[in-house]
């Protein structure tokens, strides 16, 4: 079980503000990534910035782009070392597996709408699968119910993790974890909180028995 904090933004400054943040409480960041083609959003698409800090903690993308794979090279090259893409706008899913394993762990993410028999190939063969709790492209929203459903259905067939990212709080995060969800990405929920840490150690005392 796992809790990790996820940044949504749009501007470096603001992204390593929250990350000084994060490090005091957490190992592991999640950075939302859009461009602007998968939903109207974008947020900052440079890599470079984040190696100051990926020798520090360990980063996921979650790339919520056209055809991610083409990204996948620079942002392991940032050092990150998990790798999350969308399977709505992406070509070719077995070559994202097998590039993004290359680099590091890989998972295949299928936004809200998106029914589970669309991942077109073996779960078995996934590091993870993320699950959006929210329509993907931006923070704040709530959780949908029906997330519950995907989640179990997805459980049923395979003991890989399952990630849900949008919508996760203190009032549903028992559902999600008993559904038979691993991980849960927070944002909104930690940030506007006047004390992340007191938020995400909330989160963590709630799935940790």
């Amino acid at each position: 079980m796992q809790i990790i904090p996820g940044v949504l933004e749009n501007n470096w400054e603001k992204i390593e503000e929250r990350i000084e943040k994060i490090k005091t409480f957490s190992s592991t960041v999640h950075i939302d990534l859009i461009d602007g083609k998968f939903s109207p959003n974008t947020t900052f698409l440079d890599p470079n910035p984040f190696a100051k800090y990926t020798s520090q903690l360990f980063f996921e993308v979650h790339l919520m782009t056209d055809n991610p794979v083409l990204y996948l090279d620079s942002f392991a090259k940032a050092g990150f070392k998990r790798f999350i893409g969308h399977i709505e706008k992406m070509p070719d899913i077995a070559e994202f597996i097998a590039k993004g394993q290359l680099l590091g762990e890989v998972g295949i993410a299928i936004d809200q709408e998106t029914e589970i028999d669309k991942i077109n190939v073996l779960l078995d063969d996934l590091d993870f699968v993320l699950l959006m709790g929210v329509n993907a492209g931006a923070s704040g929203q709530s959780l949908m119910p029906q997330t519950l459903d995907k989640i179990k259905k997805i459980r049923e067939i395979t003991n890989i993790p399952i990630e849900v990212d949008g919508g996760v709080n203190d009032k549903n995060i028992m559902d999600l974890k008993n559904a038979g969800a691993n991980r849960f990405v927070t944002t909104s929920f930690l940030f506007n909180s006047s004390d992340p840490q007191k938020a995400y150690q909330a989160l963590y005392s709630l799935i940790r028995d």
